[in-house]
């Protein structure tokens, strides 16, 4: 599985975990949903996420693109 991969299974996750948990525990919850937002909003113009590095740490793979793997 390659980073942008992980990336989106975990954003994924945490939303759909901090909806269930927004529902049945607390609707404080909500606002993590709303930081995992913020986070993949704010990644899009800045292209850096600290989960992205996290992943990579643990083993992930960059993904190569299509014009370097021509090359």
């Amino acid at each position: 599985m390659t980073v942008n991969e992980g990336l989106r299974a975990m954003a994924g996750f945490f939303v759909l975990l901090s909806l269930a948990l927004g529902t049945w525990v607390h609707p404080g919850w909500y606002l993590f949903t709303a930081f995992v937002g913020i986070n993949l909003l704010q990644s899009a113009f800045t292209r850096w996420c600290p989960a992205m590095a996290i992943l990579k740490r643990i083993g992930f793979r960059e993904e190569v693109s299509k014009d370097r793997a021509a090359a």
